[in-house]
This record gives structure tokens, sequence and C-alpha cells, in this order.
């Protein structure tokens, strides 16, 4: 049994400074008294702690607060703009890159089409785009943070499969270690939009627990559990796109038959669409046929609902987790989706349960892969909530 050792002075200090810089970030502008009480050190011990984070430029003093009859106390903040961190997220299309700032602020954004690429050719796509972004970066890199499609072991940064990249078994986080010589953090890109839209996206009276379902070439979901991000004993929670839902069913890209991919992705759709009689290409088609009104469109779009409806009731039922969060290309086919979403996710659960689900869109609507692998790094690297 491994019995756990006392704390050295180096993990003392570093434990202090991440726990006032957390509260500086959460709580500012804040006072050095104030600092002390909420993270109960010293005064001493928050004193040396600022001065030290002053001194690498993470704070900064920002005024004075109101005085509550001595001397009106020095107010203390965050700078915002001290570090950066690469986020990237390697898509459906394309790969995306942005500069971010600590409040998950994008300072540059930069998209390479994939065109097709794979294996080697898409992680020579990948150096390029992160050499463009560094030409921003400058000495405030604090890191780079992946959010990637496929089974990822983010202890060792191992992509163990990545179907539509071609990638198995590539150790995409030592590759990167080692070309650039920063901490590197990955994730599935499901699971990177979930700590997003927790993240980010909600407010001070958001619920502790989350599901993101992406929903796009591939269906795939990110589980945020009591504010953390669940991954599963093999890395692979989520991974509802995979799960076989038709007996007899189309075959899938990973091999199986009857994929929840094959009935309610947007390819799906788009060929369901088709088989209607509708003249569709993509799942903006669809979705345009759709706000027309055509039969075709509207029979696709929820049927397409209804199955994904079936793997929401099934997360439900696991977890009673109540807030399920939908995103990615098909989301834009709005209303008559998600009310298929709802309904059948309502009729295959416990009533008592079924009555707490909410089914959303996703409030950020925009580099939310991006976003979420840069707020994994933060966590991870300087110990911040990031809670807005």
């Amino acid at each position: 049994m491994h019995v756990p050792a006392k704390a050295t002075h180096r993990q003392t200090r570093q434990h202090n400074s991440r726990l006032v810089l957390r509260t500086l970030y959460d709580f500012g502008p804040v006072s050095r008294a104030e600092v002390a009480r909420l993270t109960g050190l010293t005064r001493t011990t928050v004193s040396d702690v600022v001065s030290g984070l002053i001194g690498t430029g993470m704070a900064r003093e920002v005024g004075r607060g109101p005085s509550s009859g001595g001397k009106a106390p020095i107010l203390l903040s965050v700078v915002d703009d001290a570090r950066h961190v690469i986020g990237l997220d390697l898509g459906e299309g394309a790969f995306v890159g942005a500069l971010v700032n600590l409040r998950g602020e994008v300072r540059r954004r930069v998209e390479l089409p994939i065109d097709g690429h794979d294996g080697d050719e898409a992680l020579a796509l990948l150096y390029r785009l992160v050499d463009e972004l560094l030409e921003d970066a400058g000495s405030s890199l604090l890191g780079i943070g992946v959010g990637t499609p496929g089974v990822i072991d983010t202890t060792t940064g191992i992509i163990r499969w990545a179907v539509n990249l071609d990638w198995q078994d590539l150790p995409l986080g030592g590759l990167l270690e080692e070309r650039y010589a920063v901490p590197v953090n990955i994730a599935n890109d499901s699971q990177a939009a979930a700590l997003a839209e927790y993240t980010f996206g909600g407010d001070a009276s958001r619920r502790p627990n989350l599901v993101a379902i992406k929903v796009g070439r591939g269906i795939g979901a990110g589980i945020v559990l009591n504010g953390a991000l669940y991954q599963g004993d093999g890395f692979g929670a989520g991974e509802i796109g995979h799960v076989v839902v038709e007996d007899d069913g189309a075959r899938c890209r990973c091999g199986r038959f009857g994929c929840l991919e094959t009935v309610a992705s947007g390819p799906a759709i788009v060929a369901h669409a088709r088989a209607l009689g509708l003249d569709a290409h993509t799942i903006d088609d669809v979705r345009a046929a759709l706000g027309a009104g055509d039969e075709a469109a509207t029979s696709a779009a929820r049927l397409a609902g209804r199955y994904l409806g079936r793997a929401v009731a099934g997360l439900v039922g696991a977890l009673d987790i109540h807030e399920i969060v939908v995103h990615g290309p098909v989301a834009a086919l709005g209303e008559p989706w998600l009310d298929a979403i709802r309904d059948e996710a309502t009729r295959r659960s416990l009533p008592l349960l079924a009555d707490q689900i909410e089914v959303r869109p996703a409030r950020i609507e925009a580099n939310e892969v991006v976003l979420g692998a840069s707020a994994l790094l933060m966590t991870r690297e300087l110990g911040l909530s990031l809670v807005r």
C-alpha cells in the first residue's frame, strides 16, 4: 500500500501560489487581506506569493478599494494576457487553432483545410498550424491544448485511435512537447467541447453536471461530473457514436454495423433526405429545405433526432444528468431536430428523471473545442478554476 509522503517545501510553495492565483482569478479585483481570508493562508504568505506573481507578470495592482476606516486597501487582479495557450481543434474539414488568453478570449485564429490529408500528412499540417500561431505567442506561451476526434490517453498524450485521421497509437503529446518545448494536453474533441460549455458558457447558478453531444460527421459526448471532465477507465467515455442501435444496419467507418453514426450523423441525415427525394449534398442543404417546410428534410431530421434521443435517454438513466447540450454542424437543423430528441429522450426515460431533462443548444457558438482544450491546459498548468 502506498503511503503518502509529506509535502516538500517546493510543493507547498507551488500549492500556495496556485491557490492565491486562483483566488485572484475568481474574485479579483481583491485585496491581500481578502485573499488571506478566502484562502486561509497567513497574510505574510499571501504577500510573498503576490510579490512573486507580480514579478512574473501574472498579477498586478489595479487601484484601491473602499476603506473601512483605515487606509484603503490595494486591489489585485490577474493579468489576462500574461500567458497564452495555443488551442487546437483537429476537427471536420479543417484544423483550427487559436491563441487564447487566460479568460478564454481569442487573440488570433488560423484555419487550415484538411483536404483529405491523414496520417503523416495530417501531422505535418498540424505542425504548420502551430508554427503560424507561434509567431504571435512569444514568451507568453503557457502550452498547447489539443482537441481531436478519437480515443485519447490523456495521461500520456497518445492517440489510441482516430478513425478519420488514420492515427493509431500516435504519441502526439510527446511529439509536440519535443518539437515546441512546452507542456501539451490532449483530449477528445467532444470532451473538450463539454469543458468549454461548462467553463465559458454558463453562469454562477449553473448545474455541477453536464453532457455535451457533438453531432457532425461523427457523434461523441463529453461528460462533466461535479465540475470535472469525466473520461472513463479507458478514456473513451462518451463514445456514443459507435454504440450499435440498429441490428443489421449500415456499415460504420469503425467497422461495425448499425452504429448511431450511421443513422444520426450529418452524412446519415443527408443520405436519408436524398433517399426520400431531396436534392441535398450537405447538412446546410437539408437545413435550408427544412426551413422551407420540405417533408423529406423534416422526416430525415426527426428520424435522426429520435435515434439521438434514445442515446440521451441512456445517458440520463445511467448518470441522472439533467442538462444535455447539443452542438456541432447538425445542431443547425434547429427545433424540429431538437424536439425529436426531447420527445424520444423523455419517452424512453424513467418518468421521475424525464421531467428534469433539459436538451438545449450550446451557448458557445464557435471555437468550442479550441476553448475547451485551452481550458484543460490552463487548469492543469496553473490550477485555475476558470469560473467567470
